[in-house]
C-alpha cells in the first residue's frame, strides 16, 4: 500500500526515504514486506506522500496497528464548533449560494440560497445523501437549464479526475464512471484554456426569465485531524456580474418553486 502511494505521488524510493528522514534500504524492507514498520513510521511516510487520513487509517489496519484518525458524525456533542463554523460561513454568504459537500460531493448542508441552483431538478435526485455532481450533470437535474453545460462538465468531470489522482478512491472513480455517461449535446474542451478575458470557468444558468452567471471557491479546514473534518469542503458560489448580483439581492428569500433542504 505504501508503494501504492509512493507511485502515485511520483516519488523514487530515494525521494521518499530522503523526505522522511530514513534509509532507502529501510524504505525497501518495508515495501517488500521484509520489515514490519513501527506505527510511528507508517504516520511518517503517510504524512510524507500525502494520504488521506482514511486511507492512513487503511494502511494502519493492514499493518495490525489500531486506526489513529477518528471519524466522528458532524451530528456529534464534539463537532459542535465545527457546525457553528460551517454554517456561520454558510449564512454569511448569503443571499449568495453556497453548500457543503463530503469527499464523493454529496451535499451535507446548504443556505437559502441554494434554491435558485436546484430549481426544477426531479425530486429523487434531492433525495439524501443528494450528490452535487449527479445533480449538476444528470439530464433531469441542473443540466438543462446549464447554459454552457459542454464547459462547465468539462470542468466538473476534469476536477474530479484530478482528485481522483490524488486519492484514488474507488468511490470516486465509480461516480466519475456514471458521469461520464450522461448525455451532452455541446462540444465538451479536452483542456481549459482561458480566453484571453477569463479568471475562471464560469456556471451560466437559466433561471425563468434571467440568465446568471456565477463562479465558485472551495473553503476546506486547516490542519484536521478528523476524517470528517479532513473531507469537509464548503462551495461557495458568487455572482460574476452585475445583473446576476442585483437578481440574488432582490431575490426573495424563500421561494416554494426553487426551494431545497
Amino acid at each position: 500500500m505504501l508503494r501504492q502511494w509512493r507511485e502515485r505521488r511520483r516519488l523514487s524510493q530515494l525521494d521518499l526515504a530522503l523526505g522522511a528522514d530514513v534509509s532507502t534500504r529501510h524504505l525497501s524492507f518495508v515495501e517488500t514486506g521484509r520489515s514490519r514498520p513501527s506505527r510511528d513510521m507508517i504516520v511518517r511516510l503517510s504524512d510524507q506522500l500525502n494520504v488521506p487520513l482514511r486511507d492512513r487509517n487503511r494502511i494502519l489496519l493492514a499493518a495490525g496497528y489500531a486506526p489513529v484518525y477518528p471519524e466522528t458524525a458532524l451530528s456529534s456533542t464534539r463537532m459542535t464548533p465545527v457546525r457553528e463554523a460551517v454554517h456561520q460561513v454558510l449564512k454569511g454568504h448569503e443571499p449568495y449560494p453556497a453548500v457543503v459537500v463530503d469527499r464523493l460531493w454529496n451535499l451535507l448542508d446548504g443556505n437559502a440560497s441554494i434554491g435558485v441552483l436546484l430549481a426544477g431538478v426531479r425530486d429523487d435526485l434531492l433525495a439524501p445523501p443528494a450528490n452535487g455532481l449527479r445533480l449538476s450533470l444528470h439530464p433531469e437535474g441542473m443540466a438543462p437549464r446549464i447554459i454552457n453545460l459542454g464547459e462547465w462538465r468539462a470542468h466538473l468531470l476534469t476536477r474530479a479526475e484530478r482528485q481522483l489522482a490524488v486519492t484514488g478512491d474507488e468511490d470516486l472513480a465509480e461516480l466519475l464512471d456514471e458521469l461520464r455517461a450522461y448525455p451532452c449535446d455541446q462540444p465538451e474542451p479536452d483542456i481549459e484554456v482561458p480566453g484571453p478575458a477569463d479568471v475562471f470557468v464560469p456556471l451560466k444558468l437559466r433561471h425563468g426569465d434571467a440568465e446568471l452567471t456565477f463562479f465558485s471557491i472551495l473553503t476546506t479546514f486547516g490542519t484536521p485531524l478528523d476524517i470528517t473534518v479532513a473531507e469537509l469542503a464548503i462551495e461557495s458560489f458568487f455572482p460574476a456580474d452585475a445583473a446576476t448580483a442585483a437578481f440574488l439581492r432582490n431575490r426573495p428569500t424563500s421561494q416554494p418553486a426553487d426551494s431545497a433542504s
